[in-house]
């Protein structure tokens, strides 16, 4: 079993390739996980359907903008964390970062950065407005072959993206959180679908 030194171990010695920002706008979003007895867990959301937003009803990590009182994308990641679902990263152990990405699609100009944490005891979340469900997931099921699937574009076309189904039928993790998962794993030397935990 995996346990959270063997991250933190993996992520002390991963070099994240951040992205110089030009004209761009920041995002950050907090990659969570805590301690349970069968291995770690992972924090993810599944985001309120709201008009205007490009990510309506999708699942992802608790994050958002960087706002102006924001002195770095991390305080972002660490505020929006604490708004959308209750926990206080703050309060936890920060592991490391992972590859800052860019917005494609219907969301260019954009930088995504990801901040690692674990958290001690949190047992309750508080979902705020903006999100409809959030839920931990044990991090050895990402690595399920039964739970890899495929996504279709969402603007119609033939093209699916690779996705992981984390909950419910409609809780699929597709895009550039995907990604990060992708990311995280390959920083651990477990890439997706070759590895067990």
């Amino acid at each position: 079993m995996v346990t959270l030194d063997d991250v933190r171990t993996a992520l002390d010695v991963h070099q994240p390739r951040v992205v110089t920002l030009r004209d761009c706008q920041a995002a950050a979003v907090a990659l969570v996980l805590r301690a349970a007895a069968d291995g770690p867990q992972m924090l993810f959301i599944e985001r309120a359907e709201r008009d205007g937003d490009p990510w309506s009803g999708h699942m992802a990590f608790p994050g958002g903008r960087v706002d102006p009182g924001d002195c770095d994308p991390r305080a972002a990641a660490e505020r929006e964390t604490l708004e959308e679902t209750g926990v206080d990263v703050r309060a936890g152990q920060p592991l490391g970062r992972l590859h800052d990405l860019e917005g494609r699609g219907g969301q260019p100009g954009l930088v995504v950065s990801a901040f690692v944490y674990a958290v001690p005891g949190v047992e309750g979340l508080r979902p705020n407005y903006e999100v409809r469900e959030a839920l931990w997931v044990p991090v050895r099921a990402l690595l399920d072959p039964a739970r890899q699937v495929t996504y279709p574009y969402p603007r119609g076309g033939n093209s699916h993206f690779p996705a992981i189904l984390v909950g419910n039928e409609r809780q699929i993790v597709w895009g550039l959180t995907y990604r990060f998962i992708e990311i995280f794993f390959e920083a651990l030397g477990r890439p997706l679908g070759r590895a067990a935990w």
